[in-house]
């Protein structure tokens, strides 16, 4: 009998001898099947494909079973743990806290987080300070997801403040309940705290005003099947495998070092201007990408820190247009116009390109693309030494983590005097790859796609 007949005639038979355990139907399908959501903390379809923190370590648990990904999203986030209790799914990889609710109906991994729920309402409205405040809240419109945490967690907090109610809404997401309180359709609404401090970039009239509760763990939701740890152990192994190599800070840090500040000023204008400028421009960067082989959002990014996507800006020092151009480089890339938006996107597009390709093929990304970003801020020559200092210190010069650091040093005679072309302002390439990387990692959110493939029903007879 084949693998897959033999899953069909005795899953759900815990006599049957020669049932399969979880983890080996997984490797006879051929396929890891997991249940997830669409959030910037989660999973996204950028321009390349899947991404975010999730998908990543979902990726890579499916590559060490050696099998396939079939990643996908349900209609409602309500329902993403039946897809589980179904076996439409093995994994929920959600960013989901581990409640008594949720536990009774699957089973969980490790916890590899810890998130705060908070409370958010829109900047200038009411505002609480203390859960005894929660009492006044008796006319507000408090909406929440219908089957998360928060669900819960405001159920038990009514039995202390029966003057305290919500509403649970079904079909929608988070994204969704955020611009409801922006909008003024809503009062407040409970949220995570890792998922707030991305969302804040996307919604800056908002902010968290009360923490309720205590901090709680966040971990997958697994299939349950009586007598059969499996799914459980290697998924415990995936996790400490990655914390052991340090791999699952990185993956974190990756997609959410870059939004950890937030400035309200800077990214209202930033909200306001992808609506009203970016548009004109945006093809221009399209095109831009397509001729050097860069995202176009990571090319809106640069022009963004270089001029807040304005064709006629000009600095003190003369530089000018979208890309702010010296004179020296435009010439040098055939730019006669400055100012003429298609001539500085793909003016600008061509220097990275160029600084880019002055990096050694060695090193990987996106260092190569963070460094050759530093280059066109300060220069090729200025990249170098701090690079140089970088290797005198024992780091790694191929590292932009490293470099970043050493950067700085370029304004201290003591080490400037060590190398080739002396002081330079090293800290400006700091920030302004800083503000790019926050810049390009927002972009990606606002741009992502949100149609998903519908998940098979191919667990269902299990």
């Amino acid at each position: 009998m084949r693998p897959l007949l033999i899953i069909f005639a005795c899953f759900g038979l815990v006599t049957c001898s020669t049932t399969p355990s979880l983890v080996e139907q997984i490797r006879a399908l051929g396929e890891l099947r997991v249940v997830t959501r669409n959030s910037p903390i989660s999973h996204y379809v950028g321009l390349d494909g899947p991404m975010g923190p999730e998908y990543d370590l979902a990726r890579g648990l499916a590559d060490r079973l050696g099998v396939g990904l079939h990643i996908f999203v349900p209609e409602s986030f309500d329902t993403t743990l039946d897809e589980l209790v179904a076996r439409r799914a093995h994994i929920a990889a959600a960013g989901l806290t581990v409640t008594p609710a949720r536990h009774a109906r699957v089973d969980f991994g490790p916890a590899y987080s810890m998130v705060q729920p908070q409370l958010v309402q829109r900047q200038g409205d009411r505002r609480v300070s203390s859960v005894e405040s929660l009492a006044a809240l008796e006319e507000a419109r408090i909406e929440v997801l219908a089957g998360s945490s928060h669900a819960e967690q405001l159920a038990r907090l009514a039995e202390e403040h029966p003057t305290l109610h919500w509403h649970a809404i079904q079909g929608v997401d988070v994204d969704e309940l955020l611009s409801r309180v922006t909008n003024g359709e809503a009062d407040f609404t409970v949220v995570d705290s890792s998922e707030f401090m991305v969302a804040r970039h996307l919604y800056p009239e908002l902010r968290a005003v009360l923490d309720l509760g205590d901090p709680e763990p966040v971990a997958w939701a697994l299939t349950r099947r009586r007598g059969d740890a499996s799914l459980r152990e290697v998924v415990s192994a995936h996790f400490a495998t990655l914390d052991a190599e340090a791999e699952l800070a990185a993956i974190f840090q990756r997609y959410l070092e870059p939004v950890q500040d937030f400035d309200y000023v800077g990214t209202r204008a930033f909200v306001r201007h992808f609506d009203t400028r970016l548009p004109r421009y945006r093809d221009y960067f399209i095109e831009a990408a397509a001729e050097t082989g860069f995202d176009w959002r990571l090319l809106a990014a640069i022009g963004y820190q270089e001029s807040h996507w304005n064709p006629q800006a000009v600095s003190p020092t003369g530089v000018r247009g979208i890309m702010m151009l010296t004179q020296r480089t435009a010439s040098s890339l055939e730019v006669e116009d400055r100012v003429d938006p298609f001539q500085s996107i793909m003016g600008g597009a061509r220097y990275l390109a160029r600084q880019h390709a002055r990096i050694p093929e060695r090193m990987p990304e996106p260092d190569r693309t963070w460094l050759a970003l530093a280059a066109y801020n300060i220069g090729w020559g200025h990249l170098e030494d701090a690079r140089i200092l970088t290797e005198i210190s024992g780091g790694n010069p191929d590292s932009w983590v490293e470099v970043r650091e050493h950067l700085p040093l370029l304004t201290q005679r003591q080490w400037y005097s060590r190398v080739r072309r002396g002081f330079a302002r090293g800290w400006q390439p700091v920030h302004y790859v800083d503000n790019i990387q926050r810049y390009y990692q927002v972009l990606q959110w606002m741009t992502a796609g949100d149609q998903e493939e519908e998940p098979a029903d191919l667990l269902a007879s299990q």
